[in-house]
């Protein structure tokens, strides 16, 4: 398990953002990213989630709406990861992960992707 500082790992997400293809990040509209530890014991123990109205299923979207959320779920990120390196690669699957969600892909088109 690797364990870093909070600033440590917000840097570590914001620089694996700012890496991803801009044709992926740019179109995110309206969209919050959090980073938080899941509850001891909460099942399925997940890297991520994407919570929101994906692009695909979306009517009227507009003024007054919530931001979607991705949210890291970082204790578990940690836990499974021996090195900062192989941390920064979870973090960078997840978000391509999550924000396929937002695009509207679904587990199984993201898993023949290769984002699972």
């Amino acid at each position: 398990m690797v364990r870093i500082a909070d600033d440590e790992f917000e840097r570590l997400v914001d620089d694996v953002f700012d890496g991803l293809p801009d044709d992926m990040v740019r179109p995110l509209e309206n969209v919050a990213f959090i980073i938080q530890d899941q509850p001891p014991g909460a099942r399925p123990r997940l890297y991520g989630l994407y919570t929101g109205h994906p692009l695909t299923r979306r009517g009227v979207y507009g003024f007054g709406e919530l931001p979607d959320r991705i949210t890291l779920f970082r204790n578990n990120l940690e836990a499974s990861c021996e090195t900062v390196e192989q941390l920064r690669e979870r973090v960078r699957v997840t978000l391509v992960h999550e924000i396929g969600h937002y695009f509207g892909l679904t587990d199984a088109r993201l898993q023949e992707l290769g984002w699972a």
